[in-house]
């Protein structure tokens, strides 16, 4: 089946003006088009833009997606290489997935102690039951 790129963007929730950006950065390389020149996407259009996605958010730059497509594009020549990257996507997803964690584990620390000090009226009150219920590890 095939999408327009007004159809795309509902569908991926990226604009219009970034779909445009992705196949003129070369991250569609099988993007085709009509004779009249409008982009015709495909179901493998809408996974590669997943993909983007994906690296996007794990810190990829679009000149290290540009690669990874073109390689794709090369076949099974060089599976090794794209394996090689997702190893180090994965990577920088679990370091971010931990750094998050980390964020909220302090938050939540952080949110009874405002809860305790909002309860007592009182910051060094809820200083002190905070670090008898939590201890000082979690200061």
């Amino acid at each position: 089946m095939n999408f327009t790129i007004k159809k795309v963007s509902e569908m991926t929730g990226l604009s219009i003006p970034t779909i445009r950006y992705y196949d003129k950065e070369g991250l569609l390389p099988d993007l085709q088009r009509k004779e009249s020149g409008y982009r015709v996407f495909s179901g493998r259009d809408l996974e590669a833009m997943e993909l983007i996605g994906c690296f996007k958010e794990s810190g990829l730059t679009i000149r290290e997606i540009r690669h990874f497509m073109s390689l794709v594009k090369q076949g099974d020549v060089t599976l090794a290489e794209r394996l090689a990257i997702f190893q180090t996507h994965i990577a920088r997803l679990e370091e971010k997935l931990a750094a998050v964690q980390n964020a909220l584990d302090h938050s939540r620390r952080t949110l009874v102690f405002y809860e305790i000090a909002a309860k007592t009226g009182s910051e060094e009150t809820a200083k002190d039951l905070y670090l008898t219920r939590y201890g000082e590890a979690n200061e």
